[in-house]
């Protein structure tokens, strides 16, 4: 533990409340002459051993998260579009459209951190799912089909269904702020109705 974490421990602050004791004890007249410095050394020992461990905290930082999720579906978009030439048309376009399901979740992370099924269904679209789709098409050469489609169908339909997995995601994670919004209108409509009748 280095002296600045140390400092800031509650061994170190139990620690001070037993060397404060002791100069007390100093002040108040019950230890006096050059006994009062071991005193205040015993007690102050005694405190920091006494006092409780620093808590355990094995949590991830909700904002460091989101903003590492979102590096990460950053630079997997600028990694596509540096191989856009070598992939099909309105591919690009449908990672944009995924993107945008994906990253007003990312931009309330607090939220996201009490909500760890969607924290989860984002690491991995991002990390896991979007990237193999567009790794599996750059990686087999273009005349190669897969089942009964070929590669540039076989991407599309993989997107799509990522598409429609991002915002079900979004939908999920946003059900509640939309509730909020229908119960504020039907507030409204009540409070217009009773200030007419």
């Amino acid at each position: 533990m280095a002296i600045s974490e140390y400092l800031g421990s509650t061994k170190n602050l139990a620690g001070c409340v037993g060397g404060l004791v002791g100069v007390g004890l100093h002040f108040s007249g019950l230890v006096t002459g050059v006994l009062w410095v071991p005193v205040v050394v015993v007690l102050y020992a005694a405190g920091a051993l006494v006092g409780p461990p620093e808590r355990v905290r094995l949590t991830v930082d909700p904002t460091a998260e989101a903003a590492a999720l979102r590096s990460d579906l950053d630079a997997l978009l600028a990694k596509v579009t540096a191989a856009q030439s070598r992939l099909p048309e309105g591919t690009l376009a449908q990672l944009d459209r995924i993107a945008d399901y994906l990253r007003p979740a990312l931009d309330r992370p607090a939220e996201l951190a009490g909500d760890p099924e969607t924290g989860h269904s984002l690491i991995r679209l991002i990390r896991t799912d979007i990237p193999l789709a567009v790794e599996g098409y750059l990686n087999l050469p273009w005349w190669m089909s897969v089942g009964k489609k070929g590669p540039a169908e076989e991407l599309g339909t993989q997107l799509g269904l990522l598409e429609a997995d991002a915002k079900a995601v979004s939908t999920a994670f946003f059900a509640d702020d939309v509730r909020r919004q229908a119960d504020h209108t039907r507030y409204l409509e009540d409070r217009a109705g009773d200030e007419e009748g």
